[in-house]
């Protein structure tokens, strides 16, 4: 499939881009996709989160009060789950919560992902833009041009431009990421995806395939 390709001031290019219907086209695996969100959010949790159980809360070793006669229950120490101080009953322990997908679901998601973004027109390829140094008015006014402002939007960029980055990335809800890094989570969290001419390239060389672009 061919999408135009827009320049930085919001205009057409008169050109159009080569999007592979085996990458952008395909029809998507829900399930798979699923299965990679949930993948990539857990593998984000520390897994530190403890508390102490009766045998590891300090104290307790004295006997609180009498067996009998006080006209209360038995209690053997004040460290009881029970009691105010006391230990807690099934508390978290440290833990890892790492979720390990095949490389051929994580490629399929990733494709599903993109796939989604076509049929509901959440894809913008524009031209490949840098500068010379962060600036963000400029990053600001194309986001403008382009009728994105105040949009989640992910810009994914033709390779490692740290100009780009730096002019975007205290802008809210705008988030900057070179355009084969991006993750299957990366690509759905956002409402629009706004792709340079030449991250298109780096998509397909991250699945094996080049670029037409005519």
């Amino acid at each position: 499939m061919k999408v135009e390709i827009l320049k930085i001031d919001g205009s057409s290019s008169g050109k159009k881009c080569e999007l592979r219907d085996d990458i952008f086209g395909i029809e998507p695996n829900d399930h798979v996709l699923y299965l990679s969100v949930k993948s990539y959010l857990a593998n984000q949790r520390q897994g530190t989160s403890k508390s102490k159980e009766r045998g590891e809360v300090r104290g307790g070793g004295k006997k609180p009060r009498k067996q009998k006669g006080g006209g209360g229950a038995r209690a053997g120490t004040s460290r009881s789950p029970l009691w105010v101080g006391g230990g807690t009953i099934f508390g978290p322990k440290p833990r890892d919560y790492r979720q390990n997908l095949p490389k051929k679901e994580i490629k399929l998601a990733r494709k599903s992902a993109l796939s989604h973004k076509v049929k509901a027109n959440q894809l913008v390829v524009v031209e490949d833009f840098n500068f010379d140094s962060p600036k963000t008015k400029e990053f600001t006014k194309i986001l403008t041009n382009l009728k994105l402002s105040g949009k989640k939007t992910l810009l994914l960029t033709n390779g490692n431009l740290t100009a780009v980055y730096k002019s975007g990335r205290n802008i809210p809800k705008v988030k900057i990421l070179e355009a084969d890094k991006a993750s299957t989570y990366d690509i759905v969290n956002n409402q629009v995806l706004l792709l340079q001419k030449g991250g298109v390239e780096l998509i397909n060389k991250s699945f094996g395939m080049k670029e037409g672009v005519d």
